[in-house]
């Protein structure tokens, strides 16, 4: 009975905080202790939120059509970068400090210089969306095929395994958990980024309807687009979740018996 009662207080622990918050935010709000122009109450910004639905989706679709381009062209990329390091040593250490360096340049600070290099369009979008998303997935993976048992590989080798099959039967399923970490990192980066991107131009997206309502001084709406953003991503996380515990069902069933056991 108390072990029920601690689980089920620790699975509610996060949203009784998140309730308090808002109930806090609603008084401070509603009494006027913070002026609403400055901290609109969760009451304004979800009203803001309905009344601007259809138009939010409208740029929501943008949004996510940058990011979902830049994703998977960041995925690839990252995916063939770190095989490339991974199978020789020359690459991985004139390559890595590379891919490091470009991870120290602020993301706002490249996008100024991708639209004047590359104009208003999708182009400078989707290339600062890869440039942001690709690293994690790099190192995930470099990572994961670091931790190979090497006894297995020794072991496929004496069975006269070539290369492609150690990679395919050994190192690519053994990374397969720092893959989907390092993909879960880049979903929320890749959203992100295209906010960024789409503060410095463009007629749609999110990025683009957010500086359009701080030059009108709507917080109410500012703060719902910026919930907007967060859900989204917070969603597009748990779809990675779920697309790993589909490809990869034995890890699932290790964290359930971890679970009984505790």
């Amino acid at each position: 009975m108390k072990k029920k009662f601690l689980s089920i207080i620790n699975k509610i622990s996060s949203f009784i905080v998140i309730f308090a918050i808002l109930i806090l935010w609603q008084i401070l709000s509603a009494t006027g202790i913070v002026p609403k122009f400055m901290l609109p109450s969760p009451v304004d910004v979800v009203m803001a939120f309905i009344g601007d639905f259809p138009l939010l989706m409208q740029h929501a679709a943008t949004t996510l059509t940058e990011a979902f381009l830049g994703l998977m062209i960041g995925t690839l990329l990252g995916f063939a970068i770190a095989v490339i390091m991974d199978y020789y040593p020359i690459a991985y250490k004139s390559v890595y400090p590379l891919m490091v360096l470009t991870q120290t340049v602020p993301t706002v600070a490249i996008a100024p210089l991708l639209v004047l290099w590359m104009g208003y369009g999708l182009l400078p979008k989707v290339t600062l969306i890869v440039l942001t998303t690709f690293f994690p997935i790099a190192i995930g993976l470099l990572d994961g095929f670091h931790t190979v048992d090497p006894d297995s590989i020794n072991l496929l080798k004496a069975m006269g395994a070539n290369r492609l099959q150690v990679f395919t039967h050994i190192k690519l399923p053994s990374s397969l958990s720092h893959f989907f970490a390092g993909l879960k990192i880049s979903v929320s980066y890749s959203v992100v980024a295209a906010v960024i991107s789409e503060w410095l131009g463009g007629f749609y997206g999110l990025g683009v309807y957010m500086t359009r309502v701080r030059k009108s001084y709507s917080f109410d709406k500012m703060f719902a687009v910026i919930f907007f953003i967060s859900l989204i991503s917070l969603l597009l996380m748990l779809g990675v979740t779920l697309l790993k515990d589909a490809v990869m069902p034995w890890d699932r069933s290790k964290k359930t018996e971890r679970k009984n056991q505790i």
